[in-house]
């Protein structure tokens, strides 16, 4: 009687969230056909009975929270349809066969894409994390729904994480803080971003969370409050200017705070965008105009206006920010953007992705180049361990925009120097760069770079990168090219010194280095005079070949200037015996 009564709890459990899938697909896509999405449902229901979660809940309801997801983000009845069934292969007696026959080729396709991301088991957590990256650009390249799909997984587990064991909620959300959340961040997903980045916050750092939301929750009220009266402000000064826009407001997430604490060591109170105003317009034209009724209202912070419309960041992201005080010195921020801006703010690569229209647009494979160069990255590099710490530097960069001296804008990692501004222009100026100027001086090539710089970058034909180069580059692409250009780089900077210095015909031989134990070898010439190899001991042998060169014509080889020095201060010394 009792599981007769399960049963029908169950049933009518997955059968609400169906209901409430089918709702949210009519309302998003009305002119698509949702069967493929009821023959999902039904296929799924079927092979996931009986199966439950670590919550005790049917397992059926984890697949349909996925597709729940994948219908906010407003995709595909087939990409909803592979939600469905993503975990069917992997948890079920399901075939990726049995899923073509079934759905069609283009179903099983993804599903086949996010079962492998999965599946792969390697010796080492770091071997198995790198293969499962590898695995989900290759897919993400493929068709990007396949990671959309991951992202909605993760973000569904990440919700339900307080039901595992504490060993596996911290591995769990350390994986989601340093991989799922920046790939969400790349791919412009800001909502989904957003929320995987606090539920990590909460299991990896409960105390800092906990401290964080207290202090959040203390100033909450009181913000919300201001928000109000300013958002009104905004609202009548808007509609005075004849501006149709729409005036949101929120409080920054906890984990954004968290971070930006920890990077400039500062208090809450000292956190200028802790509140903010959101103001979506109908043009761009519109959203300078808001701009500046809100610097007449308002005195502006200088420093903290930032024209990411102009200079959209790398993920496409693009807005009007400001900062500014009002009267009674409380500062907010307010960030201004189109609707279309918005729209791909919070949705990212999903709000243009699409599938029944042709060809993928040259816009949204331009959104898929940053994808396309992971890709060749991770074909040249066998060691995941530099393939993981790479790609880590390079999912979530924090911008610095620089020009080149024709005004090109070039987009470089937070603490970029030089040597990041010639790899990111071409491979060949990276490797062929000897000096640079920034702003039409001179620096080193350890300068870090600013927002705003003009750099300018000399290059020497033939020249060759530094190992130590290695140490001043921060980007992802940077690094793993100067890791393969050149063997010599894996060598200590003094050996390769001394082999670039070796004559010619020694240089093809492969470079020895001499012990430094060995007194008589770190004394050898630094110039490498006379033919000296690497086995020889330097001073002593320009004496010897001295000695061979004067003595046939009667002149006595001259004495190096420390036996000279000895030979004085002996002489000194007979003379106070006397």
């Amino acid at each position: 009687m009792a599981s007769l009564r399960q049963q029908i709890a169950t049933t009518a459990l997955t059968l609400t969230k169906f209901r409430e899938l089918m709702r949210r697909m009519q309302e998003n896509r009305p002119q698509d056909d949702l069967s493929i999405i009821k023959k999902a449902y039904d296929f799924s229901l079927k092979y996931h009975e009986g199966q439950s979660r670590a919550s005790g809940d049917p397992y059926l309801v984890h697949p349909l929270e996925v597709a729940l997801v994948l219908a906010e983000m407003k995709m595909d009845p087939v990409a909803v349809a592979a939600g469905l069934l993503h975990d069917s292969v992997e948890d079920t007696s399901v075939t990726i066969g049995d899923i073509g026959k079934e759905f069609g080729e283009q179903v099983a396709h993804i599903v086949e894409g996010v079962t492998k991301i999965s599946k792969i088991d390697f010796a080492t957590r770091e071997e198995q994390q790198a293969e499962n990256l590898r695995k989900m650009m290759l897919a993400m390249v493929d068709d990007i729904r396949v990671v959309l799909i991951k992202l909605a997984d993760r973000l569904h587990n990440m919700r339900t994480l307080e039901h595992l064991p504490p060993e596996r909620q911290n591995k769990i959300a350390q994986e989601t803080l340093e991989i799922y959340a920046p790939i969400a961040h790349r791919l412009g997903m800001g909502k989904i971003r957003g929320e995987l980045e606090d539920l990590g916050f909460r299991f990896i750092d409960p105390v800092g969370y906990e401290q964080v939301e207290k202090a959040v929750n203390a100033r909450r009220k009181q913000g919300e409050a201001f928000l109000a009266k300013v958002q009104q402000t905004i609202k009548d000064k808007l509609k005075e200017a004849g501006i149709q826009a729409q005036v949101d407001s929120r409080i920054k997430r906890l984990y954004s705070i968290h971070k930006k604490l920890q990077r400039q060591r500062i208090a809450v109170d000292q956190v200028y965008d802790l509140c903010a105003l959101r103001v979506v317009t109908r043009s761009l034209q519109d959203c300078y105009a808001v701009l500046g009724i809100i610097h007449n209202l308002w005195r502006p912070v200088p420093g903290r206006i930032k024209d990411f419309i102009a200079m959209p960041r790398p993920n496409f992201y693009q807005s009007l920010h400001t900062s500014v005080i009002t009267e009674d010195g409380t500062p907010f921020e307010i960030q201004i953007r189109t609707e279309e801006m918005h729209k791909m703010a919070e949705e990212g690569i999903a709000a243009h992705w699409k599938y029944k229209d042709g060809p993928v647009s040259a816009q949204d494979e331009q959104r898929l180049a940053w994808l396309r160069q992971v890709v060749e990255w991770q074909r040249d590099v066998s060691d995941p361990a530099e393939f993981l710490s790479a790609l880590k530097v390079d999912l979530y960069p924090e911008e610095v925009y620089t020009f080149t001296p024709k005004g090109k804008v070039v987009v470089l990692p937070r603490d970029a120097t030089p040597i990041d501004f010639a790899y990111t222009i071409h491979t060949e100026v990276g490797h062929t760069c000897v000096g640079a100027k920034v702003n039409g001086r001179m620096v080193p090539l350890r300068h870090k770079l600013h927002s705003g710089d003009i750099v300018e970058i000399m290059t020497q034909p033939g020249h060759k990168p530094s190992r130590d180069w290695l140490a001043l580059v921060t980007g992802a692409g940077q690094i793993l090219a100067l890791t393969q250009q050149d063997q010599t780089l894996a060598q200590p900077a003094s050996a390769r010194a001394r082999h670039r210095n070796r004559p010619q015909a020694d240089r093809q031989r492969s470079p020895q280095v001499p012990d430094p134990t060995k007194r008589n070898q770190r004394r050898r010439s630094p110039q490498g005079g006379f033919g000296l190899r690497p086995g020889q001991s330097g001073r002593s042998d320009v004496r010897n070949r001295l000695r061979k060169i004067f003595r046939p014509a009667g002149i006595s080889a001259p004495s190096s200037g420390r036996s000279c020095r000895r030979r004085r201060e002996r002489g000194r010394a007979r003379s106070c015996r006397r």
